[in-house]
């Protein structure tokens, strides 16, 4: 049986705008027939493999998505090598296209993630075709690897339509998270006026508006432990790791959208982590209707616990282990939630 871990998370954000659609207004879905605030799982992943608890907890292991391997690994080494400019960008494409089709012979038209180990080949090899003044062979071109190490590609996953043997499938399913409660688009109509006006001077320098929302968020991980682990080569340490950076990040880190402007730096409020071999479930059905605005939290977290109880039963299963973290209510610390998730 497969082994799952699953995360079920309530943030309460202030007035903002973390995740913004076409037009610069708050991402919004329909839930329950009511309209929602939405934050993307593609803001979500982004915003926890680039934070700085990822860095610091797994270094080396992670990867770069890039379309500009070409120009940035590639092409420079051929350029100071002197390889004519018509070779250089003729190697240079022999070697992008592995990846992808091209654009100007120097990047792919889709973005990459590359490990580290990837990346080192590559330039590797860039150094080694400049110093032979060759290009490269059919064999030398299978730079991408299957064991690459990348604790953000194992968990993400990787996706290239025009090498799917270097697919790798990702071991962390993310829903979009969205609010609890009913949301109404609000505007702010905003000033910015000129220091150096004279006294003479009227009006404003620039005009515009900003839009914004409120709410608690619930969110929705799943991840399968043993994808992940076969995913990263069988390194248990590593994957202990990228479990924990992941929860860390995923309890820490608000995502960047315009925070200059609102500030809105929210740890989770509420987190129940589940482990075990049952079959995964959201809990979303849980917010179907609106929360109590005066009560938000209180309420998420009660009609989360009542509709995880109510399927439990019914069904007949429920996961084997559980913990409920509630910083909100300072019950809980945030090491014992990362030592479950972690733990094998």
């Amino acid at each position: 049986m497969t082994h799952f871990i699953q995360l079920h998370v309530l943030t309460f954000y202030p007035p903002s705008n973390l995740n913004r659609d076409d037009l610069g207004r708050p991402k919004t879905a329909e839930v329950g027939g009511t309209t929602r605030i939405r934050i993307s799982s593609q803001c979500l992943k982004r915003t926890w493999r680039t934070s700085p608890v990822f860095r610091e907890q797994l270094g080396g292991s992670l990867g770069v998505r890039t379309k500009r391997v070409g120009k940035e690994y590639i092409y420079p080494v051929f350029e100071k090598a002197g390889i004519k400019e018509k070779d250089a960008l003729a190697w240079c494409e022999s070697m992008v296209g592995v990846f992808g089709k091209t654009e100007n012979k120097l990047e792919t038209k889709q973005l990459v993630h590359y490990s580290q180990s990837e990346l080192e080949a590559i330039e590797a090899l860039a150094q080694k075709l400049a110093s032979e003044k060759r290009a490269p062979g059919k064999e030398e071109l299978q730079l991408l690897k299957m064991d690459h190490g990348a604790a953000d590609i194992a968990l993400f996953g990787r996706m290239l339509a025009e090498a799917p043997g270097f697919n790798t499938e990702a071991a962390a399913q993310v829903s979009h998270a969205f609010s609890v409660n009913r949301i109404e688009l609000e505007d702010d109509f905003f000033t910015a006026v000129d220091d150096l006006n004279r006294a003479e001077d009227s009006g404003a320098g620039h005009l515009d508006e900003n839009w914004f929302s409120s709410g608690v968020f619930y969110l929705y991980i799943c991840i399968n432990r043993d994808l992940l682990l076969e995913n990263l080569g069988g390194d248990e340490d590593l994957a202990q790791r990228a479990l924990k950076a992941l929860t860390e990040a995923v309890v820490r880190v608000s995502p960047g959208g315009k925070q200059n402007s609102y500030a809105a730096l929210s740890p989770a409020a509420f987190v129940r982590a589940e482990k075990g071999e049952t079959q995964p479930r959201s809990l979303a059905l849980a917010f179907m209707k609106p929360t109590n605005r005066e009560q938000m939290l209180e309420d998420a977290v009660e009609n989360l616990t009542r509709v995880r109880e109510n399927l439990d039963n019914s069904y007949e299963t429920a996961p084997e282990a559980a913990v409920e973290f509630y910083p909100a209510k300072g019950e809980g610390k945030l090491s014992g939630l990362l030592d479950f998730v972690g733990a094998s």
